[in-house]
């Protein structure tokens, strides 16, 4: 994998970046926020009006914390500040973790299930 300067990335900076994503999404709010961008891109002014409860200043925080794990992706459109959904960090914490704990566990339940002969009860 290459970074934004082409050079080549360590497990070390994978690692590192992987925490950082874990971190951000430890959040609820930042999952909420992330919940709001998967149906379509808003402006940062709609993700702070979909939280009343919270002051402007804390939902750009939680932004900053989202686009700094590259949760997120904002681009200027005139006046307005337009936020969409980066979904590659999730795909890549997918594939190492969720994607590998998955196949072994579906093998664990597999030989489990190989383990009980047609006349054991179900359990």
């Amino acid at each position: 994998m290459l970074n934004e300067k082409g050079m080549a990335l360590s497990a070390g900076d994978d690692d590192a970046r992987d925490d950082t994503v874990f971190k951000a999404l430890a959040n609820p709010t930042r999952r909420r926020i992330l919940d709001l961008l998967r149906d379509e891109p808003r402006t940062t002014g709609e993700v702070c009006a979909a939280f009343p409860d919270l002051d402007r200043t804390t939902v750009l925080q939680h932004i900053r914390v989202l686009e700094k794990a590259e949760l997120t992706a904002g681009r200027r459109i005139g006046r307005t500040r337009q936020l969409a959904l980066a979904p590659l960090p999730i795909k890549r914490i997918h594939d190492r973790w969720i994607g590998e704990y998955t196949r072994a566990a579906v093998g664990l339940l597999a030989e489990l299930d190989g383990q009980t002969s047609p006349s054991d009860p179900p359990r």
